[in-house]
């Protein structure tokens, strides 16, 4: 698939995979329509993208959307046909996501169905409101991102992480049952499904962002399950005070994305190469290759406490 000339809309556009899809999109002479829910980010993608140089005619356009509301994604919707001046496009990117609503029996249930509903839900709504535009099209492509987790529901056996793997698994199922419904009922669109390791993005960071959680920029359940793990790994958690442990996860909300094994940069290269090659399964970065094949390899021993996988019990993200 050649992207010069073709219109893509990518979601979670303001940073990480997303910003990257946009730029190299961009840089092919593929027009873009992105949203998000910040302003400021998405400005600094355009900026990037323009100041690389674009191929004539092609253009990018800024929307803000919360892609965990329905309402928001149809408004997205009416706006890029309406600012693109055009009844379809070619290319859907489903990449926004975020982190969050880790235990389903001790989390705040709140945060765990925000979690859900942007991270399936938002799939879900935006490949909705998107199809009939890329069913006017000559080809179309669907692009949905999962995760690892969308295969391997864990973090570890000691951080429960229901949420973000149910919606991944959601993501991931419902794309492999568009293949079949695509060929059938519209074969002109095809659609793969992506499934990054660990992606140097700002997920862990926005998504206390998103979830506006407490004064130390984490809910109580957060602290309560951060000080839960530390017990359980041997840290006296009343040593910490509360900003304290607020502290060492936004650090590692910062070391998750300076010292990733993968850009995201290069993450969106991987993807961009997966589409124009037509593959519907994406596997994106040497971990998730190596945690593909463990599970696989032993699929009812992967949530033993003592299962462990060439990568290690690493944190895992995807393009917010």
């Amino acid at each position: 698939m050649d992207f010069a000339g073709r219109i893509a809309v990518v979601t979670g556009g303001g940073t990480g995979m997303g910003r990257e899809l946009v730029r190299q999109l961009a840089a092919e002479g593929c027009t873009v329509a992105m949203c998000d829910v910040n302003a400021a980010t998405m400005a600094e993608t355009k900026r990037l993208a323009e100041a690389a140089g674009l191929p004539q005619g092609t253009r990018i356009t800024a929307h803000i959307a919360d892609v965990g509301k329905e309402d928001d994604i149809k408004r997205f919707q009416r706006e890029a046909a309406e600012e693109l001046k055009t009844d379809r496009i070619h290319l859907l990117f489903n990449n926004a996501g975020i982190g969050g609503g880790g235990s389903f029996v001790a989390g705040d249930r709140d945060e765990w169905e925000r979690t859900f509903a942007i991270c399936w839900g938002g799939v879900y709504w935006t490949t909705r409101a998107f199809l009939p535009m890329l069913l006017k099209a000559d080809r179309g492509h669907i692009t949905n991102t999962s995760s690892v987790n969308g295969f391997w529901a864990s973090l570890g056996p000691l951080t429960p992480h229901t949420a973000y793997s149910a919606a991944k698994f959601a993501v991931k199922g419902f794309t492999e049952a568009l293949i079949t419904d695509l060929r059938l009922n519209a074969p002109h669109v095809t659609c793969s499904v992506v499934m990054p390791g660990h992606i140097g993005t700002a997920i862990a960071i926005n998504t206390r962002s998103v979830l506006k959680e407490g004064e130390t920029g984490l809910s109580a359940a957060e602290l309560a399950a951060t000080r839960a793990r530390m017990k359980a790994q041997g840290v006296d958690p009343s040593a910490f005070s509360d900003d304290q442990i607020a502290a060492l996860v936004a650090d590692m909300g910062r070391r998750f994305q300076d010292d990733a094994p993968m850009t995201a940069a290069a993450a969106a290269t991987v993807i961009l190469d997966g589409v124009k090659s037509s593959r519907w399964r994406i596997l994106v970065g040497e971990d998730a290759r190596a945690i593909d094949e463990a599970v696989r390899a032993a699929p009812e021993t992967v949530y033993d406490p003592g299962f462990r996988h060439p990568f290690g019990f690493t944190p895992q993200g995807d393009g917010k």
